[in-house]
């Protein structure tokens, strides 16, 4: 790949180009908004002038409601060898191209692709050249795609640094309205519930309120777009949630009652509704996609000066344990927080002894 248009320069399409320019390949943007493109450009991205002849894969980064009469328009112009789109739905998208009436041949020169990575913020200054490094790109070859488009996607993921995975579009939508929309929803339901909630209860959110509410703060105009072209299945797993929530509802009720029998109903519906979370929680992938794995947790205070996460990393390096993953909790109304440090399991011991013999408090 020498040559590539990005037709829609938000997080996504800049995202991709800046991985593509910083690995060779000549980048064009285009944008509906030529400002929106300009500011993608100055930022490294590539170059917001037209190409003069065709490029080797022309990237459509548009919200699915716009993506295929933007595949259609391109494919008609002649402005690349392959297409593929990079829209977090995949069936509608590639059904509404088909219908379009397009020469068959122009057809089997696109594939449909989805980068499963992202950030709540949105627009080309959220981009990042390493937005997708690691994370699973979803390829969705049919029957008729040609293999030159098939080998020209995977280059793509290769640039970006992500790990290519080819599934049935259907099939995909299915696994995002599971993995990503339907938690967005939730999500945003649950951050609903404190908008009108009082002061004094808001200020003593935690790490768990912020783990949940998290995604909630992406665009809405962008949700409705993702949100609007994968309904159905996303609608069918809110149903199968909202049958959990009436019978959790019912389980809560019956902890309020006298009649011991109705306690232990209680009781045990709610019992058996976190034990289904911890059963699915832990089939949650883990390190670089892996099996997840059991680490144990070493917690140290820190203040809220620079240098401090540095000096733990550092200590903990001097001892040669690694640190598998992090997590901060940020103390309320302290310049101060606890920094939680997961590790395998044999190298907790040694870690802790190390940091707190370099003076650092462990919270037990």
């Amino acid at each position: 790949m020498r040559s590539a248009l990005v037709i829609g320069t938000g997080l996504i399409g800049t995202s991709a180009a800046l991985a593509l320019t910083a690995r060779g390949v000549a980048v064009h943007l285009a944008d509906h908004d030529p400002e929106q493109a300009r500011t993608a450009a100055v930022l490294g991205a590539g170059t917001d002038e037209e190409p003069q002849g065709p490029v080797d894969l022309v990237i459509v980064a548009a919200p699915p409601a716009h993506v295929a009469g933007a595949l259609a328009d391109a494919m008609r112009r002649g402005l690349g060898r392959g297409y593929l789109d990079v829209a977090s739905v995949k069936g509608g998208p590639g059904r509404e191209l088909e219908e379009l009436g397009l020469d068959p041949v122009l057809l089997s020169r696109y594939i449909g692709t989805h980068p499963m990575s992202g950030r709540e913020k949105s627009g080309p200054l959220a981009a990042s050249g390493d937005l997708f490094e690691g994370r699973p790109w979803v390829l969705t070859p049919t029957r008729e795609t040609d293999t030159e488009v098939l080998n020209l996607a995977l280059e793509l993921v290769s640039h970006c640094r992500a790990v290519p995975v080819v599934m049935d579009a259907d099939a995909h939508d299915r696994a995002v309205a599971l993995v990503s929309h339907m938690p967005h929803l939730v999500s945003s339901m649950v951050a609903a519930r404190l908008e009108h909630a009082e002061e004094s209860a808001v200020r003593l959110c935690g790490q768990g309120i912020r783990d949940v509410t998290r995604i909630a703060g992406s665009d809405p105009r962008m949700w409705i777009d993702i949100l609007s072209a994968n309904p159905g299945p996303v609608a069918d797993l809110l149903s199968e949630v909202a049958a959990d929530l009436d019978e959790t509802v019912q389980a809560l009720r019956s902890l309020q009652s006298s009649d011991e029998a109705k306690r232990r109903e209680g009781t045990d519906g709610i019992h058996d509704v976190l034990r289904r979370g911890n059963a699915g929680q832990v089939r949650v992938p883990g390190k670089h996609g892996s099996a997840p794995r059991a680490y144990e947790t070493v917690a140290v205070f820190i203040d809220d000066q620079p240098g401090q996460l540095a000096r733990i990393f550092a200590d903990a390096g001097m001892v040669g344990v690694n640190i598998e993953d992090v997590r901060i909790e940020h103390a309320t109304g302290q310049q101060a927080g606890l920094v939680q440090l997961m590790v395998e399991q044999n190298a907790a011991p040694a870690l802790t002894a190390a940091l707190r013999e370099r003076g650092w408090t462990i919270r037990q």
